[in-house]
């Protein structure tokens, strides 16, 4: 398993991060959030998901006055993180509301003395503050200084601010350093991590549409989780949040790093599959869903892989023509004519479920 990087812990809500606590599955709402009904379906729809932390724009004062009937409405134990641009008495109305914790991009948050009301007021209110480093908002000092957005101004724009935080006697704090550019993204933690004992929140902005976007995200976040960098993470989509998190999840499950439920093995099929693969795993699939049980499911398409995957999984099938072989903790169970190998394999999941729930 991965050395993952030491850093001190940060409670979010009661949401632990850093410290070698589980890498929690951040997402962020894209209502308006004025619009307290549609805001508040969101989260729970995310919540249900499986996300961990909440994010919501505060860019006016109704966007605050919102927040806090939001805050009132989610009776559910999930922090609500305000982010914040521009108008430091945004954080300032937000913290008032109830946020968890406030993300703040200091390139463009304003004056020095902004940023250390805004600390203030969050240390008498003992909540965490996001230092949130964007490559679209670098400081123009530091573009000047290093000739453009690079990974050394994100990471000096990051550390500066830290240091400032510090200065104000005040440690509740979580970084980010994010741009669109995965080598620059990688670079800046390289520079910053050995520099700071706080947890790291990961992400590649603006990361694209759910496809592209996926797999944007996926590649530069892997990278550094795999260095064991990373102690809260969002893949930022243009898409539903939803994806994001179930994107999150199936990542994080994928390293190793979380588990969230089954893990399905089936083949990619090709001229050696004899029955319709795609459609079986699919459907199976969609009928497992609900199912939180860490086990390994294997639908394999032919007898080269087929049965050594059934095998090695809890539960599988190695499918020949018209007719698949059912394997349980590789022992053969029986032969399944194709028509219902779909509801012979579901059955044995859930008995599987059931055995495992009554441990």
């Amino acid at each position: 398993m991965y050395n993952r990087r030491k850093s001190k812990i940060v409670k979010v809500g009661a949401v632990a991060i850093g410290g070698g606590f589980p890498v929690s599955i951040e997402s962020m709402t894209n209502t308006k959030t004025a619009d307290v009904a549609a805001t508040v379906a969101q989260i729970r729809r995310l919540a249900e998901a499986g996300c961990e932390i909440v994010r919501i724009t505060v860019n006016n004062p109704a966007a605050a006055e919102g927040f806090r009937q939001i805050r009132r409405q989610i009776d559910i134990a999930l922090p609500l993180v305000a982010d914040i641009h521009f108008d430091h008495n945004m954080a300032l109305a937000a913290i008032d509301a109830g946020a968890d914790k406030i993300r703040i991009n200091p390139g463009n948050i304003g004056s020095a003395e902004r940023l250390a009301q805004v600390a203030r007021t969050a240390k008498k209110r003992g909540i965490p503050i996001r230092v949130g480093v964007n490559a679209g908002s670098l400081e123009q000092g530091l573009i000047d200084k290093f000739g453009g957005v690079t990974a050394q101004g994100l990471a000096e724009s990051a550390l500066r601010n830290v240091r400032l935080l510090e200065s104000l006697d005040f440690g509740d704090i979580i970084i980010s350093m994010k741009a669109s550019n995965i080598p620059m993204t990688l670079e800046a933690h390289e520079i910053l991590a050995p520099q700071v004992e706080y947890p790291l929140h990961i992400g590649i902005t603006e990361a694209g549409t759910l496809h592209s976007g996926t797999i944007k995200s996926v590649a530069g976040l892997a990278s550094l989780l795999t260095r064991g960098i990373g102690d809260t993470l969002r893949i930022s989509l243009t898409a539903d949040p939803v994806e994001e998190v179930k994107l999150a999840k199936e990542m994080l499950q994928a390293l190793r790093l979380r588990v969230f439920g089954p893990e399905i093995i089936s083949c990619p099929t090709c001229g050696r599959t004899e029955i319709d693969l795609i459609p079986l795993v699919n459907e199976v699939t969609a009928r497992i869903g609900h199912i939180k049980t860490p086990i390994t499911i294997a639908i394999m398409g032919c007898a080269v892989n087929g049965p050594g995957e059934a095998r090695q999984a809890d539960i599988g099938i190695a499918a020949g023509k018209g007719e698949g072989l059912l394997f349980k903790k590789g022992e053969i169970v029986r032969k399944i004519p194709e028509a219902e190998l779909a509801d012979a394999l579901v059955l044995e999941i859930e008995k599987i479920v059931e055995t495992f729930s009554r441990l």
